[in-house]
């Protein structure tokens, strides 16, 4: 009687389950789940239809959604360094100090790191989509405020700004390993380097924006910048254009930004995380069934309901991994076999960042080589810093993220990082040891060859790798982790290396950048500790995030138990060859 009830009710359940006109006519994913019982099936079988799936629209959906996040970081990271060359002229008659200059620049740095591991612990803890949209918000407030900061008596305008912007740097931070273990989680595993990738190499598209629009700002206020030639002629309607012009560029980044903060704060939680963290299968299943059906946002509360199954042995066995907790967390990465990882791909990340950002340094330089460096106004020079700026992308960094996209999943993670630090090594030597010797389009070509590779390189890859080859419980710390420790290099390139480059100057009898070849030969150096680094990491090219935390952790996938969990006598291998029947 027992069984014959529980079959009509089955029955009932597929029939109220089914649309009109069934499957055929509108796809409903609950069919896909709903007659089987067993809940470790069902996550096996959820998880291959994410993993397995065909690059679709709610692929390139997710690119557009975390991506939009890298190009307003990109976009206000850059934006700065532009903007400050218009901010001289309100404030310091064209001379900032240099002191000024680096706080400015470095105090988005340090609030990247606070937010990367503040962002990436709470990732963990109470969840990805809970946070996620938070990090944007943050951003967004903190560059509409720092739009109307202004001079006051009694209070100092350089503070005000350097505050906001680490408030700035704290949602920016955020973004990084949200960003990436969301998209990772969600990926499908044939193309996941690519997408996540994709969703990196918006940066370049948030330079550009930077670019586009100062080029826009200074040919509109032309009129007011052309007649004068030094900050010292700038007089009161000089300094208003320039002071509106700062204004308007770093304003703007808050745009994109507004865009995309619906879709984050909607989108469904990381599967991986209902299934792994809060043990929900039915609701990771939903989620990831309306997923890959081309649906956005939660699964619906019925929708869930309609997965809860009728109780079984399985809750007789425990086979989950071990619960995160910070005594788990140093127990485990305290083994060096698991240790390892995280030191890779945090060390490669750190040493990336000295040169990645240190080179940034050295744009003013570059463009004196190419000829953008005039300055018989302020019109002029203002003009050629945004053209300059536009050409250096354009020719170097935009061409080399999209390669790492277009070939991640096909070269590899490891082999592509490798490659890019060897060749980064021989690059910084070349212009650190031959620097007299190189003539001007010599030192252009291997400048912008630099940021090639490292596109093409380590910069894509230190980001990619952590959001895939950690277990689901730590996956989002150890991202925070890895991504803060870069940005502590680029604080040290900042802050140190940029003052080295002008290095005992004056002794020498030299103008300026006396030490650069130094400098450039310590970048080398670093280069050449992050390529040793970069063997820690592991290869994660077309592996289910399952079989790399099994690979590289020894954590065991629940669903590859099902038979024998299901109280049957049927091993798991027995259970895949019958289905192969």
């Amino acid at each position: 009687m027992s069984e014959m009830k529980d079959g009509e009710i089955h029955h009932e359940v597929r029939e109220k389950n089914i649309t009109k006109g069934g499957n055929a006519a509108f796809h409903n994913f609950i069919n896909d789940f709903a007659h089987i019982e067993d809940p470790l099936e069902r996550r096996r079988l959820a998880l291959k239809k994410i993993d397995d799936a065909s690059f679709g629209w709610y692929h390139v959906r997710a690119i557009l959604v975390a991506g939009v996040g890298f190009l307003t970081d990109s976009y206000d990271i850059f934006a700065i360094n532009l903007g400050i060359a218009m901010l001289t002229y309100v404030f310091w008659e064209g001379n900032m100090p240099s002191s000024t200059n680096t706080l400015l620049k470095v105090s988005t740095s340090v609030g990247t790191v606070i937010g990367q591991l503040g962002f990436g612990l709470m990732g963990d803890i109470i969840g990805r989509k809970k946070v996620y949209g938070i990090e944007l918000i943050i951003m967004i407030s903190a560059t509409i405020l720092q739009c109307t900061a202004g001079h006051s008596p009694g209070v100092s305008f350089v503070a005000v700004l350097t505050f906001y912007r680490i408030i700035m740097g704290i949602g920016i931070g955020g973004d990084y390993p949200l960003s990436s273990i969301i998209t990772s989680e969600f990926a499908t595993t044939k193309w996941r380097g690519a997408i996540m990738g994709a969703v990196f190499a918006n940066q370049a598209f948030g330079q550009l924006a930077a670019g586009i629009i100062a080029l826009i700002l200074v040919a509109a206020y032309k009129s007011e910048l052309v007649n004068v030639k030094n900050g010292k002629q700038c007089g009161p309607s000089c300094q208003k254009a320039c002071d509106q012009m700062w204004r308007i560029l770093i304003g703007l980044g808050a745009v994109p930004g507004a865009i995309a903060l619906y879709f984050r704060l909607t989108i469904p939680e990381s599967p991986r995380y209902s299934l792994d963290i809060n043990a929900d299968l039915s609701k990771g299943t939903a989620d990831i069934g309306k997923f890959v059906s081309g649906e956005y946002g939660d699964a619906e509360a019925d929708q869930i309901q309609r997965l809860e199954r009728a109780p079984t042995a399985v809750e007789a066995v425990d086979i989950q991994p071990p619960k995160a907790s910070f005594k788990d967390f140093c127990t485990h990465f305290g083994k060096w076999k698991y240790g390892k990882i995280l030191l890779g791909t945090a060390g490669s990340w750190f040493c990336l960042d000295v040169a990645f950002y240190g080179l940034g340094l050295n744009t003013a330089v570059i463009l004196q080589t190419i000829g953008y460096a005039g300055s018989e106004n302020i019109y002029k020079k203002l003009y050629n810093t945004a053209v300059g700026n536009l050409i250096l992308i354009c020719a170097g960094s935009l061409p080399g993220y999209w390669v790492s996209v277009f070939t991640m999943d096909i070269i590899g993670r490891k082999p592509i990082q490798l490659f890019g630090f060897f060749i980064l090594t021989v690059l910084f030597c070349v212009i650190g040891f031959a620097y007299h010797k190189l003539s001007d389009g010599g030192l252009l070509g291997l400048y912008i060859v630099c940021q090639f590779f490292q596109n093409f390189g380590p910069n894509t890859t230190t980001f990619v790798v952590p959001g895939e080859c950690f277990p689901t419980r730590y996956r989002s710390t150890a991202h925070g982790i890895s991504a803060a420790s870069g940005k502590v290099g680029a604080i040290i390139a900042q802050t140190a290396l940029g003052t080295l480059i002008n290095h005992n100057c004056a002794k020498d009898g030299k103008k300026q950048n006396c030490w650069l070849p130094h400098v450039m030969e310590i970048f080398a150096l670093f280069m050449l500790v992050g390529l040793f680094l970069s063997f820690l990491i592991p290869e994660t090219k077309r592996m289910t995030l399952e079989e790399v935390s099994e690979k590289y952790h020894d954590e065991i996938d629940p669903s590859a138990y099902r038979g024998a969990v299901a109280g049957s006598n049927q091993t798991s291998a027995d259970s895949t060859e019958l289905e192969h029947v």
